[in-house]
């Protein structure tokens, strides 16, 4: 996947950055990552001068301690594979800080871990989905089949959805991948007024949303997929996606975005935020345009 040639991968020192770093070292190849940036923000690199006054030996600038740290663990994470790692260590805001380098180092993807069990919160990730200039790859903590076997794919048949197909498409090479689609259609809310049931309604609905995708597959010339259709539960919309996953054995979300430009209250579509918001157990890739909310970051950096 050559958009991705360039990634980034934040660690918090924490157990889980052992597991982040196999994780991505087993899908490097698949995701075509060359180069691969490990950074850490610290709010204060500085140890307090009472402390480096009564342990003399911990004189030595944090900040190496742990870039020390993670290059060794990045050694033996990407020992037999062809990646360039580098390390980051830096201070400030988290998410203002791995912004400005993804730009300063023109990343492709940032990826970042989602914790469940383990203690940590999962704002940061929140926030880079929405802000990010860049694809965004979350990991989470379960163990499991590190490359994909099983992508769910929600669409809505738009040129985002074109975009999404052709990237799946990269990730199916891996051995006995399959992909299926997935459309939440709405049931208008006067659906009443017709004299029929919502279940009725729904039915109806359902068979627009299949034409729909028929003619999504016609247009973009693309063979036919799988693909399921569910009435969207309003407000849930990010919580059924991951119970359709669930049930269906998904161990990838892959979902374009469509994040505006130009402004600091950058944003996912409305589905795609939602996932974000519920989903701490099933690996998901959002998809964007490189640059697309490069508005954003070029008023952050003039702060």
């Amino acid at each position: 996947m050559s958009q991705f040639k360039t990634a980034m991968l934040g660690l918090d020192l924490s157990e889980m950055d052992a597991l982040l770093l196999k994780k991505t070292a087993a899908v490097a190849d698949v995701l075509g990552i060359e180069r691969l940036y490990l950074i850490h923000v610290a709010a204060d690199l500085e140890l307090p001068e009472e402390l480096r006054s009564q342990y003399p030996d911990l004189l030595a600038p944090v900040d190496e301690g742990i870039a020390s740290t993670l290059e060794l663990a990045a050694a033996e994470a990407f020992s037999d594979r062809k990646v360039a790692v580098e390390v980051l260590v830096k201070e400030g805001n988290k998410v203002e800080t791995v912004l400005r380098w993804a730009k300063i180092k023109d990343v492709d993807l940032l990826i970042s871990g989602r914790k469940d069990l383990l203690p940590g919160s999962g704002s940061l990730s929140k926030s880079l989905a929405e802000k990010a200039p860049c694809s965004v790859l979350f990991l989470t903590q379960k163990e499991g089949a590190l490359a994909p076997k099983h992508i769910l794919m929600p669409m809505d048949f738009s040129s985002h959805s074109k975009r999404t197909w052709e990237s799946a498409q990269v990730l199916l090479r891996t051995e006995q991948a399959r992909l299926t689609g997935l459309h939440l259609y709405d049931v208008p809310v006067g659906y009443s007024k017709t004299g029929k049931s919502r279940e009725e309604f729904a039915s109806i609905m359902e068979g627009h949303a299949r034409k729909a995708f028929e003619r999504f597959l016609e247009k973009n010339k693309l063979p036919t997929f799988d693909c399921l259709f569910e009435a969207k539960e309003e407000g849930k919309s990010g919580q059924q996606i991951l119970r359709i996953a669930e049930a269906h054995g998904s161990d990838l979300i892959l979902m374009g975005s469509r994040g505006r430009s130009g402004s600091a209250a950058v944003l996912l579509g409305s589905t795609a935020e939602k996932l974000v918001h519920a989903n701490y157990k099933i690996p998901m890739l959002i998809l964007k345009q490189k640059g697309e909310n490069m508005g954003f970051l070029e008023a952050l950096f003039r702060l």
